[in-house]
């Protein structure tokens, strides 16, 4: 077991770096299949189409299923998809690529977080799932910028290196990675429908999930907007909103490295009301900064917070159940991209309606209060929360 942690560090240092690539690449790619702007973004949206749709299948498809073979299936086409996507040659067969990527994405991430939960001793549950986000955190913060600079050459580099990456983890997973049979006694097989029903009436199910989805909407507008209020307000060049993206990545690798031991202090309760207070006091007031590296430093410890408790929240959703954690990955990660979308739909609007961050700082404020009533409703509050 002493491998899994690494292991998934890997797996997710992978997917989170092929996830985020394709953005800063959509000038040169753009560029170079002869699209304008407004239909470049298909190339990302086409990835996550993929994942989103996949997600929803493959979860609970997983929970009847060796997960040791579902994530080296789902690798070993994401390591294919993801080479193969730098010799596209239209683009057409690019959007096809990335759709294809993202299909063997959703089979592959959310066997790490269920797997996890699934064979890890449970003091070392958070750690190991920490262990797994910085391998997220730490794609955005380096893996992109280093995506940027192979694409010097030519925009198929960093697909490439990628692709070559992913098939010395697949590799590593074969030698090394556990044997993870399903939970269910017996291993009886149960509709993908009923899976989804069992679950919903899980208790406090829909209080956490519902939680995780509301607190995903803040911190993607946060994370989506926090670069247009740089450029507007402080007059930053795309070199200064790099600077200031890096610095708020960075909080957020900090927090998923120094978050095992908050949690091992004060229990994962305490850990997210406090964390749920910081969030709060940041909210409330970084809109009022008189300078952009105090709205850098407030929001770069807002991200440290998000760190320290992407793990704990991952883990609440994870117990309710023992026998359905492929399809808890698979729900988490499907309303992740659902935050996701509608922060991008609401947060540019509350951008533009009031000064300064306000818009976009009131509406976190606002869903991390509400998450927070929810985690609290759902028994969450309380150092070790009992299994559904």
């Amino acid at each position: 077991m002493r491998r899994v942690p690494a292991l998934s560090f890997a797996v997710m240092l992978l997917v989170g770096t092929d996830t985020f690539l394709v953005a800063p690449l959509l000038p040169a790619l753009s560029a170079r299949f002869g699209v304008p702007p407004t239909r470049a973004g298909w190339m990302v949206s086409a990835y996550a189409i993929g994942y989103c749709l996949t997600a929803l299948v493959a979860g609970p498809l997983s929970d009847q299923l060796d997960r040791r073979r579902v994530l080296l299936a789902g690798m070993a086409v994401f390591c294919v998809t993801t080479a193969a996507t730098g010799l596209a040659w239209s683009f057409a067969s690019m959007l096809a690529l990335r759709l294809a990527t993202g299909v063997a994405a959703a089979v592959a991430a959310p066997q790490i977080w269920a797997a996890i939960a699934q064979v890890m001793p449970g003091r070392r549950i958070v750690p190991a799932m920490a262990t797994a986000t910085a391998g997220l955190t730490i794609a955005q913060l380096l893996g992109v910028p280093a995506g940027s600079l192979l694409a010097v050459r030519s925009t198929s580099d960093p697909f490439v290196v990628v692709g070559a990456g992913a098939a010395l983890v697949a590799v590593a997973l074969w030698r090394w990675f556990p044997a993870v049979p399903p939970s269910s006694p017996g291993g009886a097989r149960t509709g993908l429908g009923s899976q989804y029903v069992a679950l919903a009436r899980t208790p406090r199910a829909a209080g956490r999930f519902g939680a995780y989805f509301v607190f995903q909407v803040g911190n993607f507008a946060v994370l989506s907007f926090a670069a247009s209020w740089f450029a507007r307000d402080f007059h930053l060049d795309q070199a200064g909103i790099a600077t200031a993206m890096i610095v708020l990545g960075a909080g957020n690798t900090l927090g998923a490295l120094v978050g095992p031991r908050i949690v091992r202090r004060a229990g994962q309760g305490r850990t997210l009301l406090a964390g749920s207070v910081c969030y709060v006091l940041v909210y409330a007031t970084v809109a009022a900064v008189p300078t952009r590296w105090a709205g850098v430093g407030l929001l770069a410890g807002a991200f440290t917070v998000g760190g320290v408790l992407f793990p704990v929240m991952m883990n609440l959703l994870q117990s309710l159940t023992t026998s359905a954690r492929g399809t808890v990955s698979a729900l988490a990660s499907v309303l992740m991209y659902a935050g996701s979308t509608l922060a991008g739909i609401i947060g540019g609007p509350l951008l533009a309606a009031l000064p300064s961050f306000w818009g976009v700082s009131l509406l976190a404020l606002g869903t991390t209060l509400v998450a927070l009533g929810l985690w609290a409703a759902s028994d969450c509050l309380r150092s070790e929360p009992a299994a559904g």
